[in-house]
């Protein structure tokens, strides 16, 4: 059974090594930590920072997850996990588990900034979501001006003479512009999403039955051998367990 000491020397090793910007290096070390103790909280809370600091966001929301179960009185936990749903964009997530940290931790001034600058950060993104649309609409009213005024110049019978057929070009294109400026919007909004849905593992299982013994119509044994092939990834990152 591994000491108090050992577990203490590789959670330091592994504060060094975040220090020293060595995140992978550092997971190493508390996953090692972990699987000696896997029930120490503030191992996967250092964890959880270190796979943020390269940007793995599942897993590091899976262990800020762990340390809320682990440890749920402890602000640190939801902390971590604010900071998970503030670097993928969920800002009103971000601003609940920091609310559920203050509440633990009242006027801790890290976490008053922080809830400060998410709320400032939402205002920014739901201004977006209301002003990109409608930019991409002033964009194509300039397109459908643009495409009137070269027929008229640049041919020599115009087809758009028409003011009612100039002014439906130009609602047309507006319209488009305000379409595909919610589109791109919305895959923004898609790609934000996907920053933390599990990784895909391309290391498939191939995984054997064992051989099968029949008989043959002469009474002879034949080895029969069945495979088949196990396409489901591992998607989570249990507890330190390799």
């Amino acid at each position: 059974m591994a000491s108090v000491e050992e577990i203490q020397e590789l959670k330091e090793k592994g504060n060094e090594c975040v220090r020293n910007k060595k995140y992978a290096e550092s997971i190493f070390h508390y996953t090692h930590a972990i699987k000696l103790d896997p029930l120490n909280y503030s191992l996967y809370s250092n964890r959880s920072l270190a796979f943020l600091k390269m940007q793995q966001f599942y897993f590091a929301m899976e262990d800020a997850k762990e340390t809320i179960r682990l440890k749920p009185d402890w602000a640190k936990g939801y902390f971590r996990k604010a900071e998970v749903e503030f670097s993928t964009f969920h800002f009103t997530d971000a601003l609940i588990s920091y609310s559920l940290a203050l509440k633990l931790q009242p006027n801790d001034p890290s976490i008053l900034e922080a809830i400060a600058k998410t709320s400032l950060e939402r205002q920014k993104d739901r201004k977006a979501d209301d002003q990109i649309p409608w930019l991409g609409a002033g964009v194509g009213i300039i397109m459908g001006v643009i495409i009137v005024a070269a027929d008229h110049i640049l041919t020599h019978k115009p087809t758009l003479v028409h003011p009612v057929l100039m002014a439906l070009l130009t609602i047309a294109v507006a319209m488009i512009g305000y379409g595909i400026a919610r589109g791109i919007r919305y895959y923004v909004k898609c790609q934000r999403e996907a920053l933390l849905e599990p990784p895909v593992d391309l290391l498939q299982d191939d995984e054997k039955e064992p051989q099968a013994v029949e008989t043959d119509s002469t009474g002879k044994e034949e080895r029969v051998h069945r495979s088949y092939t196990k396409a489901q990834a591992r998607q989570r990152f249990k507890k330190g367990k390799s």
